[in-house]
């Protein structure tokens, strides 16, 4: 992860990560009693003489091994907002590992979420006219919160650029 300067006041620091279906020791404990179903079954299947039946079983082991690793595989990924009084930034790592940034004005920068909220709606930071969209991986009530984060701490930090000094 970035490293950031720690003297600047943070008004919104939220780290983005995909909800876990099932932890490794879950998922190998799952497989190996779907294994053993999978192999009792085709034995079963075997000795009745329907041999076919082993190589669609153990396709399907094969399949549901294959799904499993490319849902870990998504769940790699990570999204970090953070917003200052001067910056929203936006640091995201894709599932294959590869890092990108934004930095945008926060006094310029919009958050939007189309409403009604449906699963096409997508939480955007907008400046000029680029549109960033985040948490893609999140429920339509996480969005909805973190979209309300986001406005509350762009307000504060508002509060923080244009307090009176005394």
């Amino acid at each position: 992860m970035p490293e950031y300067d720690e003297t600047i006041p943070v008004y919104l620091d939220a780290l983005l990560r995909p909800n876990k279906s099932l932890s490794h020791p879950g998922f190998i404990i799952f497989m190996m009693i779907f294994g053993a179903f999978s192999f009792f079954t085709g034995m079963m299947y075997l000795s009745l003489g329907a041999f076919p039946i082993v190589g669609f079983l153990a396709i399907g082991a094969v399949g549901l091994w294959i799904a499993f690793k490319l849902c870990f595989k998504y769940q790699r990924q990570w999204t970090r907002v953070r917003v200052t009084a001067d910056h929203v930034r936006v640091d995201h790592v894709n599932p294959k590992g590869h890092a990108s940034n934004i930095e945008l004005p926060a006094a310029f920068t919009r958050v939007e979420l189309k409403e009604p909220l449906t699963v096409h709606s997508w939480l955007t930071l907008a400046h000029k006219r680029e549109a960033y969209v985040i948490g893609r991986f999140l429920t339509i009530e996480e969005r909805a919160s973190l979209a309300d984060a986001i406005r509350a701490a762009q307000r504060d930090a508002r509060m923080e650029r244009f307090a009176d000094p005394v």
